[in-house]
């Protein structure tokens, strides 16, 4: 006897921030949508692992997905969580120049910013940040004022239930085995885990995050030139051991290399963390060792001392770890969302995220409208 085949609409792979808001995206449009995860319960990633921070959008190129997705997101993010009750914090960011040859750092930041239609970064000198932040030593800086901080478990349980309110059904424990593209142009997919089964799906969104290659590349059909390689890179995060006598977040000049730089961030309980650092891994996602090094802490308090010359001795400790779904190729600073849909792998319906690292979390809201405007064959705005 045949393995019984289950017929549905949408198929989301994924129950982190974008798939699921792309699943309630879909939901709140009439849609039936089934979210498969791979883990027993959401967001237990990339989603779980990162510094809640909701993003200005002043670190993106201009016309990048990036910079024009994350601005949308962080206006909807912050409407969202305010009609919802999801909390969140508003609190700003100081970008810190601690030396005279980083000045030329915020310079391009401003620039970086107001080309992504960014205009509320506001230069303050070293008196202002003093009275701002007294243990702060800088020699200039700039202010973003709607850089935030976010509960992302409470977001993303908002984002589920309203998703389930429409009819979303959230499968756990569930992992694509295999598939294939069908000649009407569904997909047909072999689920396993707790419950195995086969299902044909008239649209299918890859929001699977750092397993979304992978998932891709086992579905016969899909064209293997239109999976991008992937850099899979640790992040990780020092915490205060005593209360942080910092109100706003504290970011360094950009370095230049891609990256932000340790930098220190408050949770919602006020809490300081600090990092992430980059550590390129040479491992696929199953193999990725979330433990934090304590020898790291030396390179650490190096690091912020730059900016907080009165970080006590011995005062960090190593916290969490995270790992970011990077893309392989190109400028490892200007590396943008991949969001595929037929104009790339030529399968109408169908869309394929990758390299859903930062900022995804303040931009799913606005990615899932463009997501779920490609798989019903909508134009993106």
């Amino acid at each position: 006897m045949g393995t019984e085949i289950f017929e549905t609409d949408c198929v989301v792979f994924g129950a982190g921030v974008v798939g699921l808001a792309v699943a309630r995206s879909l939901a709140l449009r009439g849609r039936e949508v089934l979210v498969l995860e791979r883990n027993a319960v959401f967001g237990e990633e990339t989603s779980a692992r990162n510094s809640e921070v909701i993003h200005a959008g002043l670190a993106y190129a201009a016309g990048s997905l990036k910079a024009r997705l994350c601005i949308e997101g962080k206006a909807q993010l912050y409407a969202f969580c305010a009609a919802r009750g999801v909390p969140h914090k508003r609190l700003g960011k100081l970008i810190v120049a601690t030396r005279d040859a980083e000045l030329p750092a915020l310079d391009r930041t401003i620039a970086l910013a107001e080309g992504a239609g960014l205009f509320d970064l506001e230069p303050r000198d070293k008196a202002a940040v003093a009275a701002m932040e007294p243990e702060l030593t800088c020699v200039a800086a700039l202010w973003s004022p709607s850089t935030g901080v976010i509960d992302s478990h409470a977001f993303m349980l908002a984002l589920l239930g309203e998703a389930e309110a429409q009819g979303t059904t959230f499968v756990p424990n569930s992992r694509v085995a295999g598939g294939r593209v069908l000649g009407d142009g569904r997909i047909e997919l072999d689920i396993g885990g707790d419950e195995p089964m086969r299902l044909h799906a008239a649209h299918v969104i890859n929001c699977a995050g750092l397993w979304a290659q992978q998932v891709a590349g086992c579905i016969d059909g899909i064209p293997g030139d239109s999976i991008p390689g992937q850099v899979l890179a640790k992040g990780s995060y020092f915490s205060l051991s005593q209360k942080a006598p910092f109100r706003h977040l504290v970011y360094p000049a950009p370095p230049g290399d891609g990256s932000l730089g340790v930098h220190l961030t408050l949770d919602m309980a006020g809490r300081a963390k600090f990092g992430p650092d980059i550590e390129r891994l040479d491992c696929g996602p199953d193999a990725v060792d979330y433990r934090v090094d304590p020898g790291k802490a030396g390179i650490f308090t190096e690091a912020v001392r730059r900016f907080w010359p009165g970080l006590p001795d011995g005062a960090l400790v190593p916290d969490y770890a995270g790992c970011r779904p990077k893309l392989a190729a190109g400028d490892a600073g200007q590396i943008d969302f991949r969001l595929d849909g037929a104009e790339v792998h030529g399968l109408e319906g169908h869309v394929m995220c990758y390299g859903l690292e930062s900022p995804a979390l303040t931009s799913a809201l606005a990615i899932a409208e463009v997501v779920a405007d490609k798989a019903l064959g909508r134009p993106a705005a």
